[in-house]
């Protein structure tokens, strides 16, 4: 018989059961389920709500089942549904009686809610750690190309000269949202379900903040109905790893223009790269098309589980067994994508003398040419008109702008002086842009450091 049985007189049906049996899936919350049991059954018995050696039967059966499951000794079985009544099934077997009394004052409800958010609280901090080992190769990178010119981009169209490592500290300040958004996450779901019951609490006189303290929740929930129907937590970080995999999408979309004939800024290592079955010339970014492919799997998780929770009324429902398998999907691909995807970076040949020559095409300079004219005193529309008559004249004659001679740029403005080539040469336009935040060495110094600061404060 189940251990919800008694109020039932015939078996469930074989299909109802597969339908609704978790345990293929939820039997990842082991550890989280032991461990807040253990935390329960010390609760009972400081309340005195089970005696002090049923507490210690409990708790020492607990960590034997824990060490075997660690071990490969534990096959868990689908006739107890899911992960809490097979290891409250197997503890019965173990200290008998004593195990029967461990879901005292506690519902499946707030168990699997307790058990959600302690896994949840944990792979976070997977998550944040694999960001911040990607964040350690791009301030590597970085710090080798600062001198490395390249052709910055609006619309795909080449637009102003910045760095390499501009480019890639771009994508360092997405990451470092990413960490915070995922830590902002991890500090809102920090409170403990446990004691919430099946939905209006318990008559037992428990001690919530003790079994909150004990599980390393900064309090309990303050409401119970909430603390078993809540899923914000799963939905955030849903939410959160979507935003960290369209980051990395478009970086990995930037990688495979990169590695193009058309770009071939970067050739990637041969261990992370894949060739053609019938094309022997071929050597494909299967690494970084695969990471933007599996993002749109990443928003399904989060489409998924915001429809599931959009028409639930308070409190539980079973609807919400739901809730795992978006979740467990979304962190094993978000922490299979970056390390392989950080490796990826790490490797790769990067060609700083091909972005230099595309950024010689392109006409980048065009914006510094207006603003030597404005800062010989021309109004910027005036010196914008100015420049973009010389540009059109370049384009049709197939020259650049550091190719016309001083009377060619002398036919728009008499302003002009020998000292506009040294404005135009694309070297010194990058290093100029000294602004806060821009391509010039100091710049993209602080803000390597600005990211190692932040990776600091993290491993102390």
């Amino acid at each position: 018989m189940k251990l919800w049985g008694g109020r039932f007189s015939k078996e469930t049906d074989a299909l109802v059961n597969e339908l609704n049996a978790s345990i293929g899936f939820d039997q990842r919350l082991y550890r989280e389920d032991i461990e807040g049991s253990i935390v329960h059954a010390e609760m009972l018995g400081d309340r005195g709500i089970i005696s002090r050696a049923d507490a210690g039967a409990v708790i020492e059966g607990l960590k034997g089942i824990l060490a075997d499951v660690e071990a490969g000794k534990v096959e868990f079985t689908p006739d107890n549904e899911d992960i809490h009544m097979n290891v409250e099934a197997l503890l019965t077997a173990r200290v008998g009686d004593a195990g029967k009394r461990l879901h005292t004052a506690r519902s499946r409800n707030d168990q699997v809610a307790l058990d959600f958010r302690l896994y949840v609280r944990r792979e976070i901090g997977t998550v944040v750690g694999q960001l911040l080992d990607l964040e350690k190769v791009l301030c590597r990178r970085a710090r080798e190309y600062q001198t490395a010119v390249m052709p910055g981009y609006t619309h795909l169209q080449r637009a102003q000269p910045i760095s390499f490592a501009q480019h890639l500290l771009a994508y360092g300040a997405m990451f470092r949202r990413d960490v915070t958004r995922l830590e902002d996450c991890r500090k809102r779901l920090n409170e403990c379900p446990l004691g919430s019951g099946a939905l209006a609490g318990t008559t037992y006189p428990i001690d919530r903040f003790q079994t909150a303290a004990g599980l390393g929740f900064d309090g309990p929930c303050g409401n119970s109905l909430d603390g078993v129907s809540d899923r914000d937590y799963a939905l955030e970080l849903l939410g959160a790893l979507s935003i960290l995999m369209m980051h990395l999408s478009r970086f990995a979309e930037e990688v495979i223009l990169w590695c193009s004939w058309e770009f071939k800024f970067v050739e990637l290592d041969d261990a992370y790269a894949t060739g053609s079955s019938i094309m022997p010339q071929k050597k494909n970014p299967d690494v970084a098309e695969l990471v933007r492919g599996k993002t749109g799997r990443v928003y399904g998780d989060l489409m998924g589980l915001l429809t599931v929770m959009k028409g639930l009324p308070l409190a539980y429902n079973k609807d919400m067994q739901e809730d795992k398998e978006p979740v467990f999907d979304a962190l094993d691909t978000v922490t299979m994508c970056l390390p392989v995807f950080a490796d990826m970076i790490g490797t790769m040949t990067v060609l700083p003398e091909n972005m230099r020559k595309a950024a010689g095409r392109g006409f980048i300079n065009a914006t510094d040419c207006a603003d030597y004219l404005t800062k010989k005193g021309m109004p910027f529309r005036d010196a914008y008109t100015a420049t973009g008559r010389l540009v059109a004249d370049c384009a049709a004659r197939g020259k650049t702008l550091e190719e016309l001679s001083l009377e060619e740029l002398r036919s728009v403005s008499d302003l002009f002086g020998e000292d506009v080539y040294e404005a135009l040469k694309l070297e010194n336009c990058m290093a100029l842009r000294k602004s806060f935040g821009g391509p010039a060495i100091a710049e993209t110094t602080r803000q390597i450091h600005e990211i190692e600061a932040f990776i600091q404060a993290r491993s102390e």
